[in-house]
């Protein structure tokens, strides 16, 4: 079991002015091997900047992220990263693309051909591994994207936005991906997303931040991940209980930016 311990993580930036932004303070959260955990709030809330810290591409201020007992003090293979364009190699083809961690690490040929023809056929991509990236659609490249990081065999999976750049169809399938995924790899998963729907539908544990600083303001445990998987989404979101969850978490993120446009016209 690896878990994960976000323990009383503050960050500060500091400005060429001279000042600095405050964008996390003392965020703590302890995320169990193999939960699927959704991040919201308030654009500026921090949310970017502390899956980048988990990732390790950050230092934090103050605090430590654990991962199995292990200090977080830069990126490894243990966490992986899917951005919400891409991030592909456009020179190299799907399948190359997929393969890379793989190559990287010495693996015998045989085998990282095992292991990318597997996940090229759970993400439905089989009859396109050798297809320029640039030949795919937006929802096909983000399937790359979840396979190339699934190769690396990581503990933890981090998407900062991943389906937002998709149109609301291609959307709604790569969120049935996400969570046939989740449930058939008991990976951790730990999504940033800035719309509600999608944070209670791909939630086991929604955790709602808030801003200036940076903190976590509520969170939320959920039953619409698991009853969503294989099952029709749109059905899961006619649930009384959905609706009602939603309201009360766009009504609570209304106020947020409600008080933060208030603060920002008294500044003027």
């Amino acid at each position: 079991m690896r878990d994960l311990h976000i323990q009383d993580v503050s960050m500060r930036f500091s400005l060429p002015d001279g000042n600095a932004v405050q964008a996390l303070k003392n965020v703590s959260l302890e995320i169990k091997s193999g939960e699927l955990v959704s991040v919201l709030g308030p654009s500026g809330c921090g949310k970017t900047t502390l899956l980048k810290i988990i990732g390790g591409f950050l230092a934090p201020t103050s605090g430590n992220v654990v991962l199995g007992g292990n200090k977080v003090t830069g990126p490894g293979p243990e966490r992986g990263m899917v951005f919400q364009q891409g991030a592909l190699f456009e020179w190299m083809n799907v399948r190359k693309n997929v393969s890379f961690g793989p190559d990287s690490k010495g693996m015998q040929k045989a085998e990282s051909d095992k292991i990318v023809n597997h996940l090229l056929d759970v993400v439905g991509l089989k009859d396109f591994k050798d297809k320029a990236i640039y030949e795919l659609s937006g929802g096909m490249q983000q399937r790359v994207a979840l396979a190339r990081c699934l190769a690396n065999d990581p503990d933890v999976i981090l998407m900062d936005e991943p389906l937002g750049a998709l149109d609301a169809l291609t959307r709604e399938k790569m969120q049935g991906l996400v969570l046939k995924l989740w449930k058939e790899t008991g990976k951790t998963i730990i999504l940033i997303t800035h719309s509600v729907e999608e944070a209670l539908l791909l939630g086991q544990r929604l955790v709602v931040m808030a801003p200036r600083p940076g903190r976590i303001h509520k969170e939320f445990r959920l039953p619409f991940a698991e009853q969503s998987v294989g099952a029709d989404l749109r059905s899961v979101k006619l649930q009384p209980e959905f609706g009602k969850t939603r309201e009360e978490i766009l009504t609570m993120i209304w106020d947020m930016e409600e008080e933060i446009m208030g603060h920002t016209e008294e500044a003027s």
